[in-house]
Formats: C-alpha cells, sequence, structure tokens
C-alpha cells in the first residue's frame, strides 16, 4: 500500500478499528476483509469508485449490516458488531446520509430542538420543551452551521447547502464522538462547499469525522488524510497528493 497514514495504531489508541471486514450480498463481496483505522481527533476522507465499499462500510459501523467477518470496534474497545443500530446510536456514533432528511414544515430552531429530544418517541418529542443549557447548546450549533441568522425560518426555505448544514447541526445536537458524513458537498454551490470545508474543520475540532465523497476539490479543501477503497479493501492511504499520484489509484478511479 502506498503512502500509508500512520503505522497500525493499537486497539486503545482509535475511535474506530475495522480489522479483516468481510460482507457478501448474493455472492459479491462488498467488503473483503477490509481495515481501517481512525484515531481519536481525526479527520478522514475516504474516496473510490461506485460499488468500492463506501457505503457497506458504513453501514456495518452503524450497526445496519452485520460483517460475516471480521472486527468492529468504537472508543478502543466497545465491540460494534454485537450492537443494534440505537444502541450504536447512543453509543455516539451520528451519520449524515447524503440526501437530507430535515422536517421541511418545522423551523431551523425547531428541528434542532427535536434533535436534542433525541430518541424520545414522536408523541413525547413534540412535547418536549429543552432545558436552559440544551437552549444554550442549540443557539451554539445552529451559528456554527451558519444558520443563526436563519433560527426561525422553515427548514423546506433553506437552500439545499443549508439543509445539509442544518442536518449536520441535527446531528452535533447529539453530541456524537464520531460524525459519517455521506457525500456532503454533492450539488451544492462553490460557495457553500468552501463553506462546507471550514464547518467540518471546525467540527474535528471537538469530534471525529469520516466523509465520503466523490468531489476531489472538496477533499483537498479538506486537507485530510486520505484513504482509498476499491472493490471493498483499501487500495491507498495518505495525503491526497500521495493518493493521487498512485498508480494504481490512478488507473482504477480517477483515471476514469
Amino acid at each position: 500500500m502506498t503512502g500509508q497514514v500512520h503505522a497500525r495504531p493499537e486497539k486503545h489508541e482509535t475511535i474506530l478499528y475495522l480489522d479483516g471486514v468481510s460482507v457478501s450480498f448474493d455472492g459479491f463481496k462488498a467488503l473483503n476483509r477490509l481495515s481501517l483505522y481512525i484515531v481519536a481527533g481525526e479527520l478522514r476522507a475516504i474516496i473510490g469508485p461506485n460499488g468500492a465499499g463506501k457505503t457497506t462500510m458504513m453501514d456495518v459501523v452503524t450497526g445496519k449490516t452485520r460483517p460475516d467477518e471480521g472486527e468492529v470496534f468504537f472508543n478502543g474497545g466497545v465491540d460494534l458488531t454485537r450492537l443494534d443500530e440505537a444502541r450504536i446510536a447512543n453509543l455516539g456514533i451520528g451519520r449524515k446520509f447524503q440526501k437530507p432528511t430535515v422536517f421541511d414544515n418545522h423551523t431551523v430552531l425547531d428541528n434542532l430542538e427535536l434533535a436534542a429530544a433525541g430518541t424520545r418517541g414522536v408523541f413525547a418529542s413534540l412535547l418536549f420543551r429543552p432545558s436552559a443549557e440544551q437552549r444554550d447548546r442549540i443557539d451554539q450549533v445552529s451559528r456554527t452551521v451558519s444558520l443563526g441568522a436563519h433560527r426561525h425560518r422553515p427548514a423546506g426555505a433553506l437552500s439545499h447547502g443549508q439543509k445539509q448544514w442544518l442536518e449536520i447541526g441535527m446531528l452535533l445536537m447529539q453530541d456524537p464522538d464520531l460524525l459519517l458524513i455521506d457525500e456532503p458537498a454533492a450539488g451544492m454551490t462553490d460557495a457553500e462547499t468552501e463553506a462546507t470545508a471550514v464547518l467540518l474543520k471546525d467540527i474535528v475540532k471537538n469530534h471525529s469525522v469520516v466523509v465520503v465523497e466523490h468531489d476531489m476539490a472538496f477533499v483537498r479543501s479538506l486537507d485530510c488524510p486520505v484513504t482509498v477503497l476499491h472493490e471493498g479493501r483499501v487500495l491507498a492511504s495518505g495525503s491526497l497528493d500521495a493518493v493521487q499520484a498512485n498508480q494504481q489509484v490512478i488507473e482504477v478511479y480517477l483515471g476514469r
């Protein structure tokens, strides 16, 4: 493997530790002995062609898909293969899908309040009233995601990029240790894309962040280690310059 990020860390040093993980669907190996390690406080970009295993990797980490073999540990020692999706979310792993899922008819503030309500039932969430501490947190998060001035606007009136930021804000309300973010720059304007890179670099001061992305200009603006997946395993890791210079990466991905 060319341009490795760092030597394999000890399990206790990691926020996310996948070792030898395989997943098959009807004979197709979506993950093929994938080994990937994220240390606490790291921002990591994961790139690769369609079908490389990026989504399946996130499905395994969040408990949506059970691996056929391999180890998946969170925060140095929690075995994620033994837990369901709800338990994993409550542990401190937040996932943002590519398409934003916000409540369009509710204001930005309402969306953040509903996120603060967490995993309560629908009725309990509607009756939920945030504490003074939670209101402070909502104010802080709305500013972090550049929506402080839009708090009373319906989410449906926001631009696509702002909806993406709101959903990231909703994740931050849960204060996860690890955020998995899928193609945040897709469909954004250049200005929104630039602002999103700034946002993620700000978030990583207090959280670990894994970003799956296709936009190479956006990945470059993140200025972080990059891992390239291909056919369900790591093809290369290192700086963006290192992986872009890797002949195998050029052949299977960048040269297309």
